[in-house]
């Protein structure tokens, strides 16, 4: 059977390339009938917290890729954090120094600086010179009275020519050099290398799908396979994500935090959909996909060598084609919530004010907090006007009086229906001999303050009489004291 994991370090939050990478073990692990299994790497007890833990946990459920072992879910290789597993790490590190695969090194990091820059003085490879390889018992024995504080070092026996990948094909690390490497530190956490190996083992794991970055690490964890004789995963190395300007995908391109995606207003189907498509190609060029669709047809053959380019613009159309799709009552759940948070309460308006309003806006938006900024004008008084509004479009010589005549319209329609207030002013409008442009723009930032909004006769609709005379009073005033 299939198992895959996904295993974060929580000393910081999971970002777009975390995600991505946990996406595509879980689409895997989907589409072969396998097992997706979440491990969380906090060896590093001083930058490790338990609330980005939290996070991760709750970011890979807002997406929807739950787990079938790991934390909050259990499972029978468990414990599935690292930092629970120590104990078991030791037993592995006591094997290969009773074998003579590994040793203590008592070299302090001064000493290793100073060889370092001594080779590279040198022009060398700065590698670790195997100063501690072959101490003596009795050399041991002495730095341990001295109390000198030991790392376990891993005994490099042989070339690891390479590795085949279900992604970049062969890939060869026989010109390479490798040291004796540290497997266990002073403190006696083990490392990242170590302690990976052991837990894919353990638990099973079939398959490695992760980033390139760690492809570097490979030839030391195939070290450690072949010197426990263990079976080798296959592995799978992800390209990385770029920003548009092709340099590493940073704070600056957009959110990093996964969670922020979800502040944002961006729906998890969407982001899912966008993510699957970031390195991997579905065999068509359809880009919309349902998650069962992503699952029966995802790959790791049609995975890309090629680093994927991260595009905000593309996922906020993709966002808003995923909210165009959402059933009404769906939409206003969502929109609801975003409303509130940002202030709104919901009984200030009736259940056919918001059943009128909500439509307008879910063709228009890309993310709900898109919304929650456009609709302000709805609910705030004071809402701010566009200074480009102002400029381009209020201070016309003839806007003054268009607005005090419209304000008469406006106050003289009966019934006042979004039918009726169209006909009004579309009369209004032919009467004065205008185009709609220089008739309708005005009145638009005059109520709203915007030079965009939903069609101008449902804002006044959903605004009423009483709050369109008193806001086109108010545009009055503001080009009044302006001496417009």
């Amino acid at each position: 059977m299939v198992r895959v994991r996904f295993a974060p370090s929580p000393t910081g939050y999971l970002h777009i390339g975390g995600a991505r990478t946990a996406l595509f073990n879980w689409l895997f692990a989907r589409h072969a009938g396998g097992k997706f299994i979440l491990r969380i790497e906090d060896t590093d007890l001083t930058r490790s917290r338990k609330e980005v833990v939290d996070k991760i946990l709750i970011g890979l459920r807002w997406l929807g890729l739950e787990w079938d072992e790991g934390p909050e879910v259990g499972g029978e290789y468990g414990p599935y954090f690292q930092s629970q597993r120590v104990s078991i790490y030791q037993q592995y590190i006591n094997q290969l120094l009773e074998e003579g695969k590994a040793y203590f090194c008592f070299c302090t990091p001064q000493e290793l600086e100073e060889r370092r820059k001594e080779m590279m003085r040198r022009k060398e490879v700065p590698l670790y010179d195997g100063r501690c390889r072959n101490l003596a018992p009795e050399e041991q024995e002495e730095f341990k009275r001295e109390k000198k504080r030991a790392v376990v070092r891993f005994r490099w026996d042989g070339p690891i020519g390479g590795f085949e990948d279900k992604i970049r094909g062969y890939i060869d690390f026989s010109e390479h050099q490798f040291d004796d490497f540290i497997i266990q530190k002073a403190d006696g956490t083990p490392t990242y290398n170590f302690a990976c190996i052991i837990d894919d083992h353990l638990m099973g794991i079939t398959h490695i799908i992760r980033g390139e970055d760690h492809i570097t690490n490979t030839p030391r964890q195939l070290a450690l396979y072949r010197a426990f004789g263990w079976p080798v995963p296959q592995f799978a190395h992800l390209p990385l994500i770029l920003g548009p300007d092709r340099s590493r995908l940073s704070k600056r391109h957009g959110a990093t935090d996964l969670l922020e995606y979800k502040e944002m207003g961006y729906l998890p189907e969407a982001l899912l959909n966008y993510l699957a498509l970031l390195g991997w190609y579905p065999g068509s060029e359809e880009e919309i996909f349902t998650r069962d669709e992503i699952i029966a047809k995802f790959s790791l053959e049609n995975i890309s060598k090629r680093n994927a380019i991260f595009n905000l613009d593309k996922l906020d159309w993709m966002n808003s084609q995923y909210i165009q799709r959402m059933p009404v009552e769906k939409f206003m759940e969502v929109g609801w919530e975003f409303l509130e948070k940002g202030g709104v309460k919901r009984e200030v308006r009736d259940k056919e004010w918001w059943e009128r309003f909500f439509p307008l806006y879910k063709v228009r938006i890309k993310t709900f907090q898109q919304l929650v900024k456009d609709s302000a004008f709805f609910f705030n008084e004071e809402y701010p006007f566009e200074e480009k509004a102002v400029r381009k479009i209020l201070r016309k010589e003839y806007v003054p009086n268009l607005l005090s005549e419209l304000k008469e319209e406006i106050k003289n329609i009966e019934p006042f229906s979004v039918e009726n207030i169209e006909k009004v002013l579309r009369d209004s409008c032919e009467k004065r001999g205008m185009s709609g442009r220089k008739f309708i723009h005005p009145l638009r930032v005059a109520l709203s303050g915007k030079m965009v909004s939903p069609p101008i006769f449902d804002v006044i609709f959903l605004l009423g009489k009483e709050v369109c005379v008193r806001r086109i009073n108010r545009a009055i005033m503001l080009l009044l004291e302006k001496g417009e």
